[in-house]
């Protein structure tokens, strides 16, 4: 009796650790979340020629990729995060209009990238996703894209810092903890801007601390330039 005991307690213990470990594993980030319960918005802007260079850009995404459409930084999301982890896939996602989809591709230039926003991080920011794509916008307008940035012709070489500080230059407000570069092993990938619901700049450090550690890193050109 008293081994039956045990061995059911010890299962039930387990369940109770296993339920534990999930909470805490879907705070950490990476987890489907509760649409609106969140802390703040990262505004994520891609390097597009980097993209372009890499394998997924290679394999398709003409839409972005092509020479005619010359992009520099462009949109990537516009991410709800907790202030440890992230929430993603935040239930089914509804049906949106395509002229919706289109409005959007000229700072978001994919269709595709459009609906993956959506179904991946729009459905945990608790909006319709015309109230969504609106928000996206305004962060994106929030932000002014240093006047060096806005089209590159040759291969740049720079450092993390030197891209954190021009955009800390040309944003009042925007404070090294609250911007984060990253990249791939030698080039630059993303910027990414830490804003509060009502995008106003604000501190990140778990983003900050994933930021690239690379001490230079290179910005391709833009496409056709």
């Amino acid at each position: 009796m008293k081994r039956a005991f045990a061995f059911v307690f010890a299962v039930f213990a387990a369940l109770v650790l296993a339920q534990d470990a999930g909470a805490r594993s879907r705070h950490r980030g990476g987890q489907q979340g509760t649409p609106g319960e969140f802390d703040f918005y990262v505004l994520s802007l891609s390097w597009s020629p980097t993209f372009c260079e890499s394998n997924s850009g290679r394999r398709g995404s003409g839409e972005q990729c092509n020479r005619e459409r010359p992009y520099a930084f462009v949109v990537h999301g516009l991410w709800p995060q907790y202030d440890r982890g992230f929430p993603q896939n935040c239930g089914e996602a509804p049906w949106i209009d395509r002229e919706l989809i289109r409005s959007m591709t000229d700072i978001m230039p994919a269709y595709g990238l459009v609906l993956h926003e959506w179904k991946t991080h729009g459905t945990c920011s608790g909006l319709s996703a015309d109230d969504y794509f609106k928000t996206v916008r305004q962060a994106s307008e929030r932000v002014k894209i240093p006047a060096r940035f806005v089209r590159i012709n040759d291969y740049v070489t720079v450092s993390p810092e030197e891209v954190e500080r021009a955009f800390i230059e040309a944003n009042p407000g925007l404070a090294d903890n609250m911007i984060a570069v990253t990249c791939d092993s030698r080039r630059l990938r993303e910027v990414r801007v830490c804003m509060s619901k009502d995008l106003k700049f604000r501190a990140c450090p778990e983003t900050d601390r994933h930021a690239c550690r690379n001490p230079r890193i290179v910005m391709p050109p833009v496409r056709g330039g």
